[in-house]
């Protein structure tokens, strides 16, 4: 919440109350007191649901009831409620006015009000007796008020704690041991963090890169999706730029080390990551800026009431005193300012996850309201991120079906990336088994199917004649002649023109930023209407897009499903990840599209606009009552009018304020998406 804020080791922060994030990547541990804050809400409302019962049911008669609300209040208020008064403490110690110093006053003064009544019921005049002759009293307010800002708090608490999660699927991607090849020309285990740049390793199939280094022998296919975005694996040859935490594919390769630990990539992703996430200023709550001026202000009117009517009231002067101030306090408790936000978001959630829309917090709506610029993912996010066959082409006799079925017989004995999309576009025709296959790395495969010579790659390794490709294209030739070509592409998913178009009627600028390769990042753009784009992204570019739009005052989201999309997910205003994606895209983002339907990404701002002018009209209901209850509670009119609010009366007001708060909130129930 506070950046500028810094501690030695974890608590509060001084400027909020909220509690202080760590500096570095986070552990996995918790300190025991998510689980502590568990406890005292499970704790607090065992004893507040029966209080609330008592002091609504009237099953128990008399004093004997407010003496059984004092016992079931006391160990909320005091166990369950004692980190809200700490805090609030800490806050009038400080300064710092927050919502904690309005909650705790709440607490503190329903009680203590409660408390003179049921202790010392002499000291209050008759008429403000009920019809028992019993001063009424407050402790349900008391104790629910605790249970509901610690409820709160436990959720926030668990928000931070998957963000974190972000990091630590990050840091899960790097593997713990490498195979190193020793004096002795042998290869051993050892620990990672023992790896040092020009150490020798081998690389098994389906084994993850220990660290940043160079292929010195063998040739295969890596797995850099992580990185690029990019869906098909990548063909390393000797010299070839090896990328620690990919995946190596079904050939064995050997590599030295260039760079280990703190200065690989994926080090440099997880420390931007945590970077970003620490230093991304939220929007101050609206309820907690007010309460800066709100607080003293009302804590100066509850004073000067309690002063005026003791000099100038009439008798009993202390009484009237006491009640006026006490009055005061209680209309302005912030049960509604409280619920304004949670309530709102509450609901503006469960409508979303409705409509397929995952939101983390209040914040993330906040911040979805204002959002004028979208920086998209191509793989995965605009497109479905696996490739098709999207036409076969055949030249002289041989039809289009003899081609696929023969090039689907070879590849389906292949290890080449684009076998199984050429072998599930062969679905129905019938295959045959291919001899004498053999992969030449880099080119194609060649064998015998049905007694023909059959050879499936480059244009160079067919020898096909010289031409223009669209996309990815591999040609077929039967018997040393050219038969023809099959191309593949990864299909744009069906609602991507939807929802461009959809974001441009709302005035949103789409940017598409994508590590594939320029013409296919712009064959898919042209498609879309997409004006901007940025090929060849790497992780660090789409997080430099990301700071530079927002440098020119741009409110920006980012949407994507990879793990090279994290630190731009986390620099974003707002991440918006698709749920099939990586779990360090999911973690990172602030909003998740159940099955990748992009159609949510607007749904998502209509619910943030609609969510954030809701919290706002809630406010004003909060503040109105404040407002209009203050003054009156205080006796500003009594002199005049005769108008004197009581506890019971500022009580009802209390509880009409949040009444109205809840139903305008329900309204987002039918909030049309």
């Amino acid at each position: 919440m506070h950046p500028e804020v810094a501690a030695a080791r974890a608590g509060p922060c001084p400027a909020c109350g909220m509690a202080l994030e760590p500096a570095g990547a986070p552990v996995e541990s918790d300190d025991g007191e998510g689980d502590a804050e568990i406890r005292r809400v499970w704790v607090g409302a065992a004893f507040a649901v029966p209080l609330v019962a008592v002091a609504m049911t009237g099953a128990v008669p008399g004093r004997a009831a407010q003496w059984l609300q004092l016992a079931l209040a006391t160990p909320v208020v005091f166990w369950a409620g004692a980190p809200l008064l700490a805090l609030c403490a800490a806050s009038l110690k400080t300064r710092q006015f927050n919502m904690f110093t309005l909650i705790g006053l709440g607490i503190i003064a329903a009680y203590a009000y409660s408390l003179a009544a049921v202790a010392a019921p002499g000291i209050f005049p008759e008429a403000w007796r009920g019809e028992r002759g019993l001063v009424p009293v407050y402790f349900e307010a008391a104790a629910v008020i605790a249970v509901l800002a610690l409820l709160g708090q436990s959720l926030e608490r668990a928000a931070r704690r998957r963000a974190a999660g972000a990091i630590r699927s990050l840091l899960a991607l790097a593997p713990t041991r490498a195979s190193r090849c020793g004096a002795d020309g042998r290869y051993g285990e050892v620990a990672v963090e023992t790896l040092r740049a020009g150490d020798r390793l081998r690389l098994r199939p389906g084994e993850r890169v220990p660290c940043d280094g160079t292929v010195l022998e063998g040739s295969g296919a890596v797995d850099e999706s992580m990185i690029s975005g990019e869906p098909l694996p990548v063909e390393k040859r000797p010299g070839d730029r090896l990328i620690g935490g990919t995946v190596n594919g079904t050939r064995v390769l050997a590599m030295r080390a260039d760079s280990v630990g703190e200065a690989t990539v994926l080090a440099r992703i997880v420390r931007m990551v945590a970077a970003a996430q620490r230093g991304r200023a939220p929007v101050q709550r609206a309820a907690d800026r007010v309460a800066e001026v709100l607080v003293p202000g009302v804590v100066a009117v509850s004073a000067a009431s309690f002063v005026a009517w003791l000099a100038m009231g009439p008798s009993p002067a202390l009484s009237y005193a006491v009640l006026a101030s006490v009055s005061v306090l209680i209309v302005a408790c912030p049960c509604a300012i409280g619920l304004a936000a949670p309530m709102s978001v509450m609901v503006a959630m469960g409508r979303g996850a409705g409509a397929g829309v995952l939101v983390r917090d209040a914040e993330t709506l906040e911040r979805l309201a204002s959002i004028d610029t979208l920086v998209l993912d191509k793989t995965g996010t605009l497109t479905e991120g696996r490739p098709r066959v999207t036409s076969v082409t055949a030249a002289g006799d041989v039809s289009e079906a003899e081609v696929l079925r023969l090039a689907a017989s070879i590849e389906a004995a292949s290890e080449h990336p684009l076998a199984a999309a050429v072998v599930d576009a062969a679905d129905g025709l019938e295959l045959a088994t291919a001899a004498d296959v053999e992969a030449v790395p880099g080119q194609g495969v060649r064998g015998t199917v049905d007694g023909r010579r059959v050879r499936v790659g480059s244009r160079r390794f067919v020898d096909a004649p010289a031409g223009r490709d669209v996309g990815t294209t591999v040609h077929v030739a039967i018997d040393d002649v050219p038969a023809g070509s099959i191309t593949l592409a990864d299909p744009v998913k069906p609602a991507a023109r939807e929802t461009v178009a959809a974001l441009s009627r709302m005035g949103v600028a789409v940017v598409m930023a994508t590590g594939d390769g320029r013409a296919a990042a712009s064959a898919v753009a042209d498609a879309l209407g997409i004006g901007t784009v940025h090929a060849e992204a790497l992780p660090e570019d789409k997080l430099r897009i990301v700071a530079a739009l927002q440098a020119e005052g741009r409110r920006v989201a980012m949407a994507g499903d990879g793990i090279n999309d994290a630190p731009a997910l986390a620099r974003a205003d707002v991440g918006i990840a698709m749920d099939a994606g990586a779990d360090a895209a999911i973690e990172t983002a602030g909003v998740t599209l159940v099955r990748g339907d992009l159609r949510g990404i607007s749904r998502a701002m209509r619910l943030g606009r609609a969510s954030l002018a809701n919290i706002r009209q809630n406010l004003v209901f909060a503040f109105a009552y404040n407002a209009l209850g203050v003054p009156v509670a205080a006796g500003v009119f009594y002199p005049w009018f005769g108008i004197l609010l009581s506890p019971m009366i500022a009580a009802a007001a209390m509880s009409l304020s949040s009444l109205s708060v809840i139903g305008n909130a329900l309204r987002l129930r039918r909030l049309a998406l």
